[in-house]
C-alpha cells in the first residue's frame, strides 16, 4: 500500500454519474463484465454517457439487449453492445477473447456471485474463486494486447469488504481439504481480486496498463440471492448504497482523468482505501489483499490451475 493515500472531491455518496461529470471518453472503448444487473448496469450507463463504447459481456444476451436498450434510452450514445461470456466457463472466455477487435481502454472486471452452495466448474474449482477470481483473470491476460494497444488502459478488479477475514489459503484455494464454508469462500475470492489487482499492475504497468481494485460498498442487487434471513442478521449493520452510487468507485477508477498512471491500489467511498482495523469494521483493506508476496504467488497458482486444465 502506497505511503501516500490518495483522495478524490468525491465521496460515499456520489454517484457514477458525479464522477463522470465533464469527462469525455469519445472514442475509448470498454468491457463491463456483469453489466445486465445491479451495478454493473450502472457502471456501463456512465461510461457510455461519457461517450465510451461500451460492450456489456453478460451469461444472459437478452437480459443483456434490454439493459442496452435502457442504457441506450438515457444517454445520447448508441454505441452499446452486448457479448456473451461466462466467467465460469473457460471455453466461454476464450471465445469472447478471441471474438474481440482492436484496442481496449477500460475493462472492468465486475461480475461475480456470492455464498453460493458448494459448486464446482467442471474443471472441479470452487465455483466463487472460478468465477470471481480465475474467470477474470483469464479475460485479463487474454485481453492484455488489445489494453496494451490503446496506450493508455485501465483495469478494475471489484472486490468486498469481505476480503478482511479471510486470507488466501494457497494450499486449499478450491475447498478439497477443508469444510466448505460459503462465506470464507467469498471472501477469499474477492480477496484474490484484489490481490490480482496488485500484480497485474505490477507487470503490466510498463505497457500503459493501470490495474486497481475497487470496494463498491454493500448495495442490495442480485449478488446477494443466496443469503438467507439468517446471513443477514449475522451481517453487520451496513449502510447501503444505491446501484448508482455503489458503481461510483469501479467508474472513479475507469475514467476520472485525476487518476491516470495511478495503479496497483485498493480503492472505497471514491478514495484509497485506509488500513483495516478492528475500530473500522466495515471500511479498509487487509494488508493480505495488498501483500506483493501473496499477489505474486496467488498469479503463480492460477497460471498452475489454467495450464493443468490445457493438459487435461
Amino acid at each position: 500500500m502506497s505511503a501516500t493515500r490518495l483522495t478524490t472531491p468525491f465521496d460515499a455518496r456520489s454517484t457514477a454519474r458525479d464522477v463522470v461529470a465533464g469527462v469525455d471518453l469519445t472514442g475509448q472503448r470498454a468491457i463491463v463484465t456483469g453489466a445486465s444487473s445491479g451495478i454493473g448496469v450502472e457502471t456501463a450507463r456512465a461510461l457510455a454517457a461519457a461517450g465510451a463504447e461500451v460492450t456489456l459481456a453478460v451469461r444472459d444476451v437478452r437480459a443483456g439487449e434490454r439493459t442496452a436498450e435502457d442504457i441506450g434510452a438515457t444517454v445520447a450514445n448508441r454505441s452499446i453492445r452486448v457479448a456473451q461470456l461466462d466467467l465460469s466457463d473457460q471455453q466461454s472466455i476464450a471465445a469472447f477473447v478471441s471474438a474481440w477487435e482492436g484496442p481496449l481502454h477500460i475493462l472492468v472486471n465486475n461480475a461475480g456471485v456470492s455464498a453460493t452452495p458448494e459448486t464446482r466448474t467442471p474443471e472441479g474449482w470452487e465455483l466463487q474463486f472460478a468465477t470471481n477470481h480465475l474467470g477474470h483473470f483469464t479475460l485479463a491476460t487474454g485481453l492484455r494486447r488489445a489494453l496494451a494497444a490503446a496506450g493508455r488502459a485501465r483495469v478494475v478488479s471489484l472486490s468486498s469488504i469481505a476480503h478482511v477475514q479471510a486470507p488466501m489459503v494457497f494450499e486449499d484455494v478450491n475447498f478439497r481439504g477443508r469444510r466448505y464454508d460459503r462465506m470464507l469462500a467469498y471472501g477469499e475470492s474477492k480477496t484474490a481480486t484484489a490481490l490480482f489487482a496488485v500484480e497485474a499492475n505490477r507487470r503490466w504497468a510498463d505497457d500503459g496498463i493501470t490495474v486497481n481494485a475497487a470496494n463498491p460498498g454493500a448495495v442490495t442487487t442480485n449478488l446477494g440471492r443466496h443469503l438467507t434471513e439468517e446471513d443477514y442478521a449475522g451481517l453487520p449493520a451496513f449502510d447501503f448504497k444505491t446501484p448508482e452510487q455503489g458503481a461510483a468507485t469501479s467508474v472513479l477508477l475507469a475514467a476520472w482523468p485525476g487518476l491516470e498512471g495511478v495503479g496497483g491500489r485498493y480503492f472505497e467511498d471514491c478514495d484509497q482505501a485506509e488500513r483495516h482495523s478492528p475500530q473500522t469494521p466495515l471500511r479498509g483493506v487487509a494488508e493480505h489483499a495488498t501483500d506483493p508476496v501473496a499477489a505474486a504467488r496467488l498469479w503463480q497458482v492460477s497460471l498452475d490451475l489454467l495450464a493443468d486444465v490445457g493438459r487435461g
